[in-house]
C-alpha cells in the first residue's frame, strides 16, 4: 500500500503531529456535543489518593471511560459503587496521553440498580431464604489442618500472596493447589470442579477459595448459584477471600469463614507456627518449673529421712515430746470435762436439797386434802341428814321404785343402826 505519491506536492499537504491531532479532535468533541446526559452502569470504580474517581460507564451495547474530579466527587449526595445504575452530566473529550474517548463528569445521580446488582440481590435473597447463610450451619476452622487446599488461578496474584503468607506462617503444612479460571464464562463450573477435586482428597481439612480484586464483572463467577451450593455442601470448611475488604460476593455469605483479602484467608486458616512454638516454649517452661519444684520437695523429704535415720535418739525425743504434749492435752481435757460436769450437777444438788425439805410438807398437805375428800364422800354424813340406805336381802342397793315389789323384805340402814322393813303397797 502506498501512502504518498512520488508526484504529489508535499508542500501543499498538512501533516499533523499526534498531540495536535488529539487536541483538535478533543476540541471538536467539546464543541459538537457540549454537555451530555448519559445513563449507564458503573464498573471498575477506583478512587485515587488525590480524591479523583475513575470509572467505566456501560450498558449492553458499549462502554465509556469516565473521570470525575475531586470537587465533583465531594459534592455527591450518595456513595457510588460498582453495579449502580446512574445518570451523569458530562463533557465529551479525548484523553490525549492515550488517545481515548473520555467523559468528564460534572454531576451524577442514582438511576436505580444495575442489572448485575439486581441479579446479585435476587440470588442473595433466594439463598438466604433457604438458610444457606445461617451462622448455625457454618463449621469451625481447624486450627491445625493436616493439608490446606487452595482454589484459584495459577496466574492470579492472589496465589502468590496466599503461598507467601502460608510459607511465612505455617511452612510445615502441605498445600494442594486446584487451579481454575476465576473470571469468564467458564469460571463458575471450573471453580466447582476444582472444589470437588480437593474434596476427593481425604487429607484436605480446609479449603481456601481466593481471588484478587476487580470490578463486579470480574468477580461475577463467585456469585454463581452452583458454586454457592458446592461451598455449603463441602465436607470440610471453606474460607473465601475474594477481592478487597469492601467487595462482597455470594460465595462470601456461603463460606464457613469470610476473609477480607486472599492474604487474610491464608492467615485465618491455621495457627501461626511462631505462636505455636511460643506456646510450646511456655508450656515447656511451666513443666520444667513444676518438675524442679517436685524434685526439690523430694530432696527435702529425703534430707529429713536421712537426718532421722542418722540420729534415731533425736527422732525418739521428738516422738516423746509429741506424746507428752498429747498426754497433757488429754489430762487437761479430762479435768475440764469433770469441772464442767460438776458445775452442771450443782444446780441439781440444790434442787434435791430443797426437795428434801419441801417434800414432807407437800405430802402432808396432799394427805390432808385426800382425807378431806374421803370424809366428804362418807355415806354416814348423808344418813345424818335424815336419809336411809335401802338394800334387798342380797345386799344390793335399791335406788328405784322399779326395783321393789309388794311383800318384799327390805333392810333400811340409818345413822345409828339397821331396821327390817316390808313393802306393803306400791303406787
Amino acid at each position: 500500500m502506498t501512502f504518498f505519491s512520488a508526484t504529489s506536492d508535499t508542500a501543499s499537504t498538512h501533516v499533523w503531529t499526534v498531540g495536535a491531532l488529539c487536541h483538535a479532535i478533543s476540541d471538536q468533541l467539546k464543541s459538537r456535543f457540549g454537555l451530555v446526559h448519559v445513563r449507564g452502569e458503573i464498573s471498575g470504580l477506583t478512587r485515587a489518593g488525590s480524591g479523583h474517581c475513575y470509572l467505566t460507564l456501560k450498558d449492553e451495547q458499549g462502554q465509556l471511560r469516565c473521570a470525575m474530579f475531586r470537587r465533583v466527587a465531594e459534592s455527591l449526595t450518595f456513595d457510588p459503587r460498582n453495579g449502580d445504575l446512574v445518570e451523569i452530566q458530562a463533557r465529551c473529550g479525548l484523553y490525549e496521553p492515550r488517545g481515548e474517548l473520555q467523559l468528564v463528569i460534572e454531576a451524577m445521580r442514582p438511576a436505580g440498580a444495575g442489572q448485575l446488582h439486581e441479579a446479585f440481590l435476587r440470588l442473595k435473597a433466594k439463598l438466604q431464604a433457604e438458610g444457606l447463610f445461617d451462622a448455625e450451619r457454618k463449621r469451625e476452622i481447624p486450627p491445625r489442618p493436616s493439608v490446606i487446599g487452595v482454589v484459584t488461578s495459577l496466574s492470579a496474584a492472589a496465589l502468590h500472596d496466599v503461598l507467601t503468607a502460608l510459607r511465612r506462617r505455617v511452612p510445615h503444612i502441605p498445600v494442594v493447589i486446584s487451579p481454575s479460571p476465576v473470571q469468564g464464562l467458564e469460571a463458575p463450573s471450573s471453580l466447582v470442579s476444582a472444589l470437588s477435586a480437593l474434596l476427593a482428597m481425604p487429607k484436605v481439612e480446609v479449603i481456601l477459595l481466593v481471588r484478587g480484586g476487580g470490578s463486579m464483572e470480574d468477580l461475577w463467577a463467585f456469585n454463581d448459584e452452583a458454586l454457592a451450593r458446592a461451598i455449603v455442601s463441602s465436607r470440610v470448611p471453606v474460607v473465601v477471600g475474594v477481592g478487597h475488604e469492601t467487595d462482597f460476593t455470594i460465595a462470601d455469605f456461603c463460606a464457613d469463614l469470610r476473609a477480607p483479602t486472599p492474604t487474610a484467608a491464608a492467615e485465618l486458616c491455621a495457627l501461626d507456627l511462631a505462636s505455636e512454638l511460643a506456646a510450646l516454649d511456655h508450656w515447656q517452661a511451666v513443666m520444667a518449673q513444676a518438675m524442679s519444684a517436685t524434685v526439690e520437695q523430694a530432696w527435702q523429704r529425703l534430707d529429713r529421712a536421712e537426718r532421722q535415720i542418722g540420729r534415731p535418739s533425736g527422732w525418739m525425743h521428738t516422738q516423746q515430746h509429741s506424746c507428752s504434749v498429747l498426754a497433757n492435752r488429754m489430762s487437761r481435757a479430762v479435768h475440764n470435762h469433770l469441772n464442767r460436769r460438776q458445775l452442771a450437777l450443782q444446780p441439781m444438788v440444790l434442787r434435791l436439797q430443797r426437795a428434801a425439805v419441801d417434800m414432807p410438807a407437800l405430802l402432808a398437805r396432799r394427805l390432808e386434802k385426800a382425807q378431806w375428800l374421803l370424809q366428804t364422800l362418807d355415806p354416814a354424813l348423808v344418813l345424818k341428814r335424815g336419809y336411809a340406805w335401802l338394800e334387798n336381802s342380797e345386799g344390793t342397793a335399791l335406788s328405784s321404785v322399779k326395783d321393789l315389789h309388794a311383800g318384799q323384805p327390805v333392810t333400811a340402814r340409818l345413822v345409828d343402826g339397821e331396821a327390817q322393813l316390808r313393802v306393803e303397797k306400791l303406787p
